[in-house]
């Protein structure tokens, strides 16, 4: 199995970090991507990858709840940096989230599609987070419509026609622990959508699916969102992890 997005640099890991990436490989996860968020949290991400070549793997980009109007720019001309000095496999997480701070929109946007363009001129796929955006994520999307726009939406929490709205648009879901949850509503129709447009994640230390909600989520968890989309899809385990993973691998061109 492959944890698409997992923030193994947070804090809430300061304490046990080696070993919750010891009980992920155990449970047999292979590759660990992880999402950038801003430039205070570069270092320790990129430390992760040091540590653990060819199996942690860092992105690079600017979070959308860290697209402030004092430091935006600056940020991402630290990102671009990074991207010309060497080679990641996805710009992430990018996107736009209207949960925390509306305000902000306008640079949202901005900021969205410049990681877009940096993206599309390095043939590279986004990993897109959203949070009571689609309608205005999709606004720029289909702006920016290129042959090379892919990627994945990550934590995919939205309905069926959002789900084939991404789809069409040569994206990709991040499935993670909301497909356990009994509200969560996406294992209502997620069996109409084709197990090849799926990849696993944690978004730990976030979202830990049942019987852990509510509690810090770690990578060694994944087996309990692929375990569930055996019951949605009624195929075998090995088959779930087979095919995520080559969805996975595709993506990021392993």
């Amino acid at each position: 199995m492959i944890d698409t997005h997992t923030h193994l640099y947070a804090e809430e890991f300061d304490e046990d970090r080696k070993e919750a990436i010891q009980r992920a490989l155990d449970k047999g996860i292979t590759k660990f991507y992880l999402p950038a968020i801003d430039s205070e949290s570069h270092g320790k991400m990129l430390q992760l990858e040091e540590d653990y070549p060819g199996q942690i793997i860092s992105m690079m980009g600017l979070h959308p709840c860290y697209v402030k109007p004092e430091s935006w720019e600056k940020e991402l001309e630290i990102v671009k940096n990074y991207l010309d000095r060497r080679a990641f496999p996805a710009i992430g997480e990018i996107g736009i989230d209207l949960y925390w701070d509306k305000s902000t929109l306008d640079i949202q946007v901005k900021a969205f599609e410049q990681q877009i363009d940096w993206a599309i001129e390095k043939d590279l796929p986004i990993v897109i987070h959203t949070r009571e955006s689609f309608d205005e994520t999709f606004e720029v999307l289909e702006r920016k419509k290129h042959p090379k726009l892919r990627g994945i939406f990550h934590c995919f929490s939205g309905n069926l026609e959002q789900a084939q709205h991404a789809i069409d648009l040569n994206f990709i879901l991040g499935i993670g622990g909301v497909v356990t949850f009994k509200n969560g509503k996406i294992d209502q129709f997620l069996n109409e959508i084709s197990l090849d447009k799926i990849v696993l994640e944690t978004d730990s230390p976030y979202l830990a699916p049942v019987p852990h909600r509510g509690k810090r989520n770690e990578s060694s968890y994944l087996d309990l969102v692929a375990g569930k989309l055996v019951d949605i899809y009624g195929k075998d385990f090995s088959e779930i992890d087979r095919i995520t993973t080559e969805n996975a691998n595709r993506i990021f061109k392993n």
